[in-house]
């Protein structure tokens, strides 16, 4: 692991490793996340265009809780846009492995897309045992790397081809990604040759959410880079597609019952340049993994 110095004033110093080379399922990235010192034992997760499954490998494990009242634990998946979900712990430190699926790759690994949609689940509720063992083999491994190559051949065990998302909505959710959300539903449908109606249908049966509302995520996950960036909420309203500032204001509480300068300087925000590649690395499936310093504030874990 390495340490990832804080930026500003709050930010977490956490160490942090990532995978030293690319892995063979496209569309998942994987991060290591320490924090030997306990500086935050209660995070805001902000929501982000993918689903996380987290595995806690510390000896006491924090909770995952949501706004709908639903506590998990040890292996935890988060669906698309969770309401409003924390994470707590009282542990000295605590130390996570977390995986961010692309939706395709959810859909076809964890197959509950539709019933994951702003949900916080067990792992175990879609595994069974083979969730429990996978941790088990996690917290004995000797390094991160091998803990890396351990969850990757989980997912690549449930891979299931069957369960693949139709062409239509794969490229639907490329160009949402592609445009930062600011393509329109009807656009979607006359590209792929869908009415609208059945765009809209599979669309939430495969991904989780709307394309209206997949739209507004991306839209929103970017919004909250430029924010942590330290641009002003007028301009990116004004350059995101937004009405006024009114509207940025509100598409952020609704996401996650804070205001946009609390988002800002959220302390997960701060560690994204070191954790995560871009979002359509992650959307596309090709992505760029490697051991990063912390070069700027910006983005999230």
């Amino acid at each position: 692991m390495r340490t990832a110095q804080p930026v500003r004033a709050g930010a977490p110093r956490w160490e942090i490793a990532v995978p030293s080379r690319p892995g063979r399922v496209p569309g998942v990235v994987m991060a290591g996340f320490g924090d030997p010192a306990n500086e935050f034992s209660d995070l805001a997760m902000v929501p982000h265009p993918a689903v996380t499954v987290i595995f806690d490998l510390g000896g006491q494990p924090f909770v995952i809780e949501d706004g709908c009242g639903s506590r998990q634990r040890e292996r935890v998946v988060a669906g698309l846009a969770p309401v409003r979900a924390r994470g707590r712990g009282t542990a000295r430190s605590f130390e996570c492995l977390q995986l961010r699926l692309s939706p395709m790759v959810a859909h076809a690994v964890l197959g509950a897309s539709s019933e994951l949609s702003g949900a916080v689940v067990t792992l175990d509720d879609l595994w069974g045992r083979e969730a429990v063992r996978t941790q088990e083999r996690l917290r004995a491994a000797g390094s991160w790397q091998d803990r890396f190559a351990i969850a990757e051949a989980a997912l690549a065990r449930r891979l299931d081809a069957r369960r693949t998302v139709d062409p239509e909505v794969a490229f639907s959710w490329g160009r949402i990604v592609a445009t930062r959300g600011r393509v329109r539903v009807e656009q979607l449908a006359a590209e792929t040759g869908w009415s609208r109606k059945r765009l809209w249908s599979r669309f939430r049966a495969q991904i989780g959410l709307t394309p209206k509302r997949g739209a507004q995520l991306v839209r929103f996950d970017h919004v909250a880079h430029r924010l942590a960036a330290g641009h002003s909420t007028a301009l990116v309203a004004a350059e995101s597609g937004y009405a006024d500032q009114s509207h940025l204001h509100r598409d952020v509480v609704a996401f996650t019952g804070m205001t946009p300068a609390a988002v800002a300087v959220a302390p997960f925000l701060a560690l994204d340049g070191v954790a995560w590649p871009s979002d359509e690395q992650l959307a596309g499936g090709a992505f760029d993994v490697g051991l990063r310093q912390q070069n700027g504030a910006g983005g999230r874990a």
